[in-house]
């Protein structure tokens, strides 16, 4: 199993679509269905690799994709996406105090869920 490339919170933009967003979860292969895969990956990425859940800049709207499908992102402004609040996502620009490690650039939010 391939080590993940990109964290949570990670400005990322997609090499296929275009967009940009942030990670807010990273699993350590494919976790959907085979269904979801077929109608979906058409670019027939690795499952065996890391897949990530990105909340994309600027729309109402998540997605699921490959590592291979991901590089990091040049504008480092902040994303607008309303599930960033809808997900009870807690974010906030990293300050200088709590800045991110030199191997993390594009690291602009921190994200705390789910947890009981």
């Amino acid at each position: 199993m391939q080590q993940a490339k990109w964290n949570i919170g990670q400005l990322v933009h997609h090499k296929l679509f275009g967009y940009r967003g942030v990670v807010y979860d990273v699993d350590p292969e494919f976790m959907l269905t085979d269904e979801w895969y077929e109608n979906i990956a058409r670019s027939r990425p690795p499952k065996d690799e890391p897949w990530y859940r990105v909340l994309v800049d600027n729309e109402l709207q998540e997605t699921y994709v490959a590592q291979q499908n991901l590089e990091p992102a040049t504008d480092l402004r902040p994303i607008t996406n309303p599930l960033l609040d809808a997900w009870a996502l807690k974010t906030a620009a990293i300050s200088e105090q709590e800045t991110a490690e030199p191997n993390e650039p594009g690291l602009l939010y921190r994200f705390s869920c789910c947890v009981a």
